[in-house]
């Protein structure tokens, strides 16, 4: 399930009751009325790099592609903008999901924020990063566990299973490259072993192995997404179960 505007109607519905998703989804989704919480982080940095399409030297009037509104390429839009003097309503917004490369090397959107592998391959194919948020390693919650509130306190002992899997599996993928690389080529479909290194150095640089939440990436992602709401970050994470475990 793609993330973004989706991720709280389908967890406040309970057609799922855990699910990987960006803080600043999180966030908007609290804001429209759901009652969710981070528990643990995946990344603590944008793993995004902004491209333009080719010939491109300026974004004022163009096309912003991001995967889906809500999502953390929409909120990174926001982040990239304002660096580069900009508001989003000098750029069409527009969804494009995993087709962003593709729209960037046919001169369908301006610019756009790439993940690996199409950060690589974009590199590959000769776009320029105008801004590499991947390299600076900016704070960003940018993949959390996310739950509801009330699922966290009739089912902890669920999400702390849950969180205990996920840390074993990223010790076991740091262990055993081999093992890790092969699960990654088959969740992304890549073929290229090239390609599978690069993702798999990726995952092992970027992803907290005992899935530890950053809080300044927090403090960044209410800065952008709601500034004047007077919002900490308590308000949206929950770290009492990590700091249990850590203690045990």
């Amino acid at each position: 399930m793609i993330g973004g505007s989706n991720a709280g109607p389908s967890l406040s519905a309970g057609d799922i009751q855990l699910m990987h998703i960006g803080l600043s989804s999180l966030v908007r989704a609290n804001t429209a009325g759901a009652d969710l919480v981070a528990v643990g982080s995946l990344s603590n940095v944008i793993r995004g790099t902004l491209f333009a399409a080719p010939g491109v030297t300026d974004l004022n009037g163009g096309v912003f592609g991001i995967s889906s509104a809500g999502s953390e390429s929409d909120a990174v839009a926001t982040l990239v903008l304002e660096r580069l003097g900009l508001a989003r309503a000098d750029v069409t917004v527009k969804e494009f999901g995993l087709g962003r490369l593709a729209a960037l090397l046919d001169g369908e959107v301006t610019a756009a924020m790439l993940d690996e592998p199409q950060r690589s391959e974009a590199l590959a194919a000769g776009l320029a990063p105008i801004i590499d948020f991947l390299t600076e390693r900016v704070p960003w919650l940018y993949t959390s566990l996310a739950v509801t509130r009330p699922y966290l306190e009739t089912n902890r002992e669920t999400v702390r299973s849950f969180l205990a899997a996920t840390m074993d599996g990223n010790r076991l993928a740091v262990a055993d490259a081999a093992r890790g690389k092969a699960v990654l080529a088959d969740a992304l479909e890549l073929g290229d072993a090239e390609t599978i290194d690069i993702c798999y150095d990726n995952f092992k640089t970027f992803t907290p192995e005992n899935c530890e939440i950053d809080i300044a990436g927090a403090e960044n992602i209410i800065a952008v997404v709601a500034p004047d709401m007077g919002a900490v970050p308590e308000d949206y994470i929950d770290t009492t179960l990590i700091d249990e475990m850590r203690r045990s």
